[in-house]
């Protein structure tokens, strides 16, 4: 009888076999692909001085050929006509040339005046004259190599006729005539050829030299010679605009920039080296003049050229307007004129600028500022960290003022105006979160996604180039098309669109940002406003901690919710008020007075935070860092009652006490974990100092086990306290009996070990699940370790010998009954012990041996190890898994 399967089982089996037939379809479809591309006879090479696979393309080939495999090498095609046609048309190029150069430097004296004009005419012409025959050939590529030889042959005829025609005239003046005839000359000519690439940038590049040398033959000052350099960028500048070809564009870009650069650099230079405010128009005027420029520029340029010129029109536009007041003022509040200027440039949204250039000017202004905030820094860094002088000589005395107690070397003078600065940029960041909601409605057209063909650009405004994805006249990503494409699919990160809308950050944290960055300038401004003041230390002291409670009040408000919902301004608040109490704290150990006032207060001020704070978090940090205040504070009554470090240990363990008993309060509410693990971090500071001496060590350690063994009573830390309580009980002994020199410590650690042993045994017959680390594992350590430490020093046989003994009574006791405890620790005390027994006979024997003998054996045990390395994994997982499966 056939069995027939239910239809669900039958379903899955039919699936099963479907998948296998598609797979199977699959591998001879795709080796099909591959047999037909491979009798395929190879495509045509493509043209030359076009390589699509240096673009992202894939490679040509065959169409739909699969990949080679790894390690294919393609073979070596022939070098293509043209290419081997371009590389010696170069060759004859450059020989013409430096022969032409040869003849004109080396062979010109030997000819009369009559046959030099005549060479120089007649091969000057026909190197003009042959570019346009061949290009009516069609001989392209012949035509640019004559036409950039005619180009040297111009700049020698030049020469010559200053040395032949003209030797007396001024060389500069001369260059300057020159470079402009040539610069005419090379432009009629590239527009009467306009095949040709080369004649057009030449004649740019000639252009950028007529009015600079016409200025420095003339003599004329520096501001002149600027002037000529603006003349030359604007130049550029609308040759990049209107001139035709990449080629002509590109070299008027790159000259534009460089003229321009030099002529802003110039009038920088005049203006902050003015001597009053009149000397400071002058140079203002160029620079505006600049600024107007480069926004004609913005108005008409692409996207990123846009924002790049509204970025050079506002820096130059601050460095103009700022120099004039800069100049009439002391030199250390210079930089408020400047400051002044780039907010001012903030109107601009008011303005009719297209998008990209009111982003440029945007991004000037707050370049600027931040350039007036990046001087501050210094003198913020000293305030904060310069009290860290005083941890070398505590309690020293009050010093007279602020500046004094911070030890810091800056010239505060000059910082005279950074707190206004400070104050300045923390009042308008504010302003902007306290109104945000009307800042946002005057931005919106900045925020709005750009639509196609703006920034002056063809197609601006016009309907149906909206830049929403899908509407009319967007042009669609083509499927396939590499990233630099464009499109919803390939946009690269500067893009716009609905991708680049996505990545900009929300309006919220927009505001939270300007709100913390409110709160931290102006935090900073009162601090550096103090240092520059000089204020008298108490007054420093108590600001400082002043403002830490405002931080605190700030960061608590924050926790509670705001009304934009953004964390930005409590993250900042708390950050700023940990760093202010650190600040702080240094800074009252000058005093001691000012040090328990101080300390204490912050005490106070992060507890009742932390008890005022609604979200976890914060409510940990303030717990947390009220800990740290209240050890140091322990510390210093150290200090006071003149107690040396190690006996201040037992004092500084007040308040890990208390983290334990708050913590049995708090119990799982999530600011007793980090509570307790500060008040730890306190107790291991206590380990540390009374490490010098023996005995209080046992002490701390003692007074650590009770802390662990009261902890241990929540059964929450049950699991880790109680391994603690034993451990630093069993290491308190174990270091109080090696304070006291004691010969045999089993006198005084079996008492301990017998009864430990016997509650151990009744916990087990009460609890056969627990833990045999729990129930014997102190007991045995009690004993067993400190006999060890004390047999490896013994250099008698008879302790050796009952700690060996014992020891393999304890490992037979653990490998019979499966308790994990007695197997671990009776096997390394009887292996340990036997290692310290065996070693004098062990060194014996190794120096009786030849000395090539132990790296033989050596080797010989590697490669018996290698052999059998499967085989000994295996054992090592068995014994591994037998450990676990013990009690």
């Amino acid at each position: 009888m056939e069995h027939v399967p239910p239809p669900t089982e039958e379903l899955a089996r039919l699936d099963r076999e479907l998948a296998e037939l598609d797979a199977r379809r699959a591998q001879l479809l795709t080796r099909r692909a591959w047999l037909l591309a491979a009798l395929r006879p190879p495509a045509p090479t493509a043209a030359p001085g076009w390589d699509p696979s240096a673009w992202g393309a894939p490679p040509g080939g065959r169409p739909g050929a699969p990949a080679q495999p790894w390690g294919h090498v393609e073979p070596k095609q022939p070098s293509a006509p043209r290419s081997a046609q371009n590389v010696l048309l170069t060759l004859g190029g450059l020989l013409l040339t430096v022969a032409a150069i040869a003849f004109t430097l080396v062979s010109w004296g030997s000819m009369g005046i009559g046959g030099r004009s005549a060479v120089l005419a007649v091969v000057t012409l026909g190197a003009l004259t042959a570019p346009a025959v061949l290009l009516r050939r069609k001989l392209a590529a012949t035509a640019e190599v004559l036409a950039a030889l005619a180009l040297v042959l111009t700049l020698l005829d030049a020469y010559a006729v200053h040395a032949v025609a003209a030797p007396d005239t001024d060389g500069l003046g001369f260059t300057a005539v020159a470079s402009a005839v040539l610069a005419a000359l090379w432009a009629a000519y590239g527009l009467a050829l306009g095949r040709l690439r080369l004649p057009l940038p030449a004649a740019v590049v000639l252009a950028q030299w007529p009015l600079l040398f016409w200025a420095w033959a003339a003599g004329a000052p520096a501001l002149v010679v600027g002037w000529a350099l603006l003349a030359t960028a604007v130049l550029d500048g609308t040759i990049a605009l209107l001139g035709k070809g990449a080629g002509v564009r590109i070299t008027a870009c790159v000259g534009g920039a460089v003229m321009g650069f030099s002529a802003l650099l110039v009038g920088l230079t005049l203006s902050t080296t003015a001597s009053g405010p009149l000397g400071a128009v002058a140079p203002g005027a160029l620079l505006l003049t600049a600024a107007a420029a480069a926004l004609v520029g913005a108005w008409r340029a692409p996207r990123g050229f846009a924002r790049t010129g509204g970025v050079v029109a506002g820096l130059a536009a601050v460095a103009a307007v700022g120099g004039v007041p800069a100049a009439a003022v002391p030199e250390d509040w210079g930089v408020l004129a400047y400051l002044g200027a780039g907010l001012a440039l903030t109107a601009v949204v008011r303005t009719r600028l297209p998008r990209n250039a009111k982003l440029g000017v945007l991004v000037a202004s707050a370049a600027v500022v931040a350039g007036a905030l990046a001087g501050t820094v210094p003198g913020i860094a000293a305030v904060l960290l310069g009290p860290v002088t005083l941890l070398s000589d505590v309690w020293a005395g009050s010093p007279d003022g602020f500046r004094s107690a911070l030890g810091s070397t800056l010239p505060w003078t000059g910082l005279a105006a950074a707190p206004v600065v400070l104050a300045v940029s923390a009042g308008l960041l504010g302003a902007a979160y306290r109104w945000w909601p009307s800042l946002s409605r005057i931005a919106a057209p900045l925020w709005a996604r750009e639509t196609a063909g703006s920034a002056g650009a063809p197609g601006a405004g016009v309907p149906g180039a909206s830049g929403v994805p899908g509407a009319p006249g967007t042009a669609a990503h083509a499927p396939g098309a590499p990233w630099y494409a464009g499109g919803p699919a390939g946009a690269p990160w500067y893009g716009g669109g609905a991708s680049a809308a996505r990545r900009r950050p929300s309006g919220a944290a927009l505001r939270g940002a300007a709100g913390a960055g409110a709160v931290a300038l102006g935090w900073a401004a009162l601090l550096l406003g103090g240092a520059v003041l000089d204020v008298p230390y108490a007054v420093a002291v108590a600001g400082e901690t002043a403002l830490v409670a405002g931080l605190l009040a700030l960061a608590v408000r924050g926790t509670e919710g705001g009304r934009d919902g953004s964390a930005a301004v409590p993250v900042t608040a708390l950050v700023g008020a940990v760093a202010g109490a650190v600040s702080a704290g240094l800074l009252s150990l000058a005093s001691e007075g000012a040090s328990y006032a101080v300390f204490g207060a912050l005490a106070a001020l992060f507890a009742g935070a932390a008890v005022r704070a609604k979200a976890a978090v914060p409510r940990a940090v303030f717990a947390v860092a009220s800990t740290v205040w209240a050890t140091v504070l322990t510390g210093f009554a150290g200090r006071s009652l003149g107690l040396a470090p190690h006996e201040t240990a037992p004092l500084l363990l007040l308040v890990p006490a208390l983290t334990v008993l708050l913590g049995a309060r708090l119990r799982r509410n999530p600011v007793a974990l980090p509570v307790e693990l500060t008040g730890a971090l306190g107790a291991l500071v206590a380990v540390g100092l009374a490490v010098p001496d023996a005995p209080f060590l046992a002490l701390v350690l003692a007074l650590c086990g009770v802390l662990a063994a009261g902890a241990a009573v929540r059964p929450e830390r049950r699991p880790v306290a109680g391994c603690l309580a034993a451990a630093l009980f069993v290491l308190a002994t174990w270091v109080r009996l090696a304070a006291s020199e004691v010969s045999f410590p089993e006198a005084y650690t079996l008492p301990v070990t017998v009864p430990a042993l016997v509650v151990g045994f009744l916990r087990r017959r009460k609890d056969p699940e627990a833990s045999s680390w729990t129930a014997y594992g102190p007991g045995l350590a009690a004993t067993l370790l400190p006999s060890l430490a004390v047999a490896w020093t013994d250099t008698d046989w008879l302790r050796p010998l009952l700690l060996g003994g014992a020891a393999l009574v304890v490992t037979l006791l653990g490998a019979r009954h499966r308790l994990q405890a007695l197997l671990v620790l009776g096997g390394a005390v009887l292996a340990l012990d036997g290692l310290h027994e065996l070693a004098p006979y062990v060194v014996q024997v190794a120096g009786a041996l030849p000395r090539w003998l132990p790296p033989a054996l050596a080797g010989l045990l590697l490669l018996v190890v290698g052999a059998t390395y499967e085989q000994r994994l295996r054992d090592a997982r068995r014994l591994k898994d037998a450990l676990g499966r013990m009690r």
